[in-house]
């Protein structure tokens, strides 16, 4: 990975994160004397930061839809940054693994213009009992007829995963958005087996769900970090069936780190 020339050494780093590990991770990176661009998708997220002097927020996707960015966008900032002096040193992609569309734009874009990039990586939690499924259509098969089917997958594969489950009694967990509501209506999902809920928390709420809607199996993805967890131990705990989307691959050429090691390559920012 090629670094900043030694006359471009800068203190300015741009952090694209959500409420898993972005705030933890901004804090720390805030304490290493950084100046921290902070990009997240929406105001619900924004609300998990704390504010700081250092800290420059944005809400709203980067040029496009939500995981749809746009790479002119993303190039005028950068050369934004660079007409002004105050180039990068560092962008750090700590998006959902599953927003695909926003890492393969910055590892693109990043790589073209040389800009340093780093991926904020998750553990792979052992496999276990569960089920892990390659996308939707693999639930072809699995559901018996009558089978309740809480889909935990967010909204825009819900469609998917009822087109190729037709024979479950299919429920969703979903956040609280108008969009995703619509699209879970649209897939045939009937309103009273919708939940809308906002992540985080004890898991109460979710274990009271499964509780009501007698639910048999769930499906969620293999994404790491407290979502998966809390199906994992909701599933072990009700006996359900865990099944698992794969998580999907990383852009290559990205260097993927956990978060200690992450913090360590970035070092400090030398102001401090």
């Amino acid at each position: 990975m090629q670094g900043l020339p030694e006359h471009q050494s800068s203190d300015h780093l741009w952090l694209i994160a959500g409420t898993g590990e972005g705030p933890a991770l901004a804090e720390a990176l805030l304490a290493k004397g950084w100046r921290v661009r902070l990009s997240v998708v929406g105001v619900a997220a924004a609300r998990a930061y704390r504010p700081h002097p250092r800290l420059e927020l944005l809400v709203g996707a980067i040029g496009g839809g939500a995981d749809r960015p746009s790479e002119p966008a993303l190039i005028q900032a950068l050369e934004a940054a660079e007409r002004g002096g105050d180039r990068f040193r560092w962008i750090v992609d700590a998006s959902h693994p599953f927003a695909t569309r926003i890492s393969a734009a910055l590892a693109r874009v990043c790589a073209a213009r040389q800009q340093p990039l780093l991926r904020l990586g998750r553990p792979l939690e052992p496999i276990g009992t569960a089920r892990l499924l390659d996308g939707p259509p693999d639930l072809a098969g699995l559901s018996r007829p009558g089978e309740r089917l809480l889909l935990a997958i967010g909204a825009r594969r819900l469609g998917l995963a009822v087109q190729h489950s037709p024979q479950a009694l299919h429920h969703a967990r979903l956040l609280p958005d108008p969009a995703g509501l619509r699209l879970a209506l649209a897939a045939g999902l009937a309103p009273e087996r919708v939940a809308c809920l906002r992540p985080g928390g004890d898991g109460q709420i979710e274990a009271a769900l499964c509780r009501r809607w007698r639910i048999e199996a769930v499906l969620c993805r293999q994404s790491g970090g407290t979502t998966e967890a809390l199906w994992r131990r909701l599933c072990h705990e009700q006996g359900m069936e865990l099944r698992l989307l794969r998580r999907p691959p990383e852009p290559a050429g990205v260097p993927v780190l956990p978060l200690a090691a992450l913090l360590q390559h970035v070092g400090s920012s030398g102001t401090l």
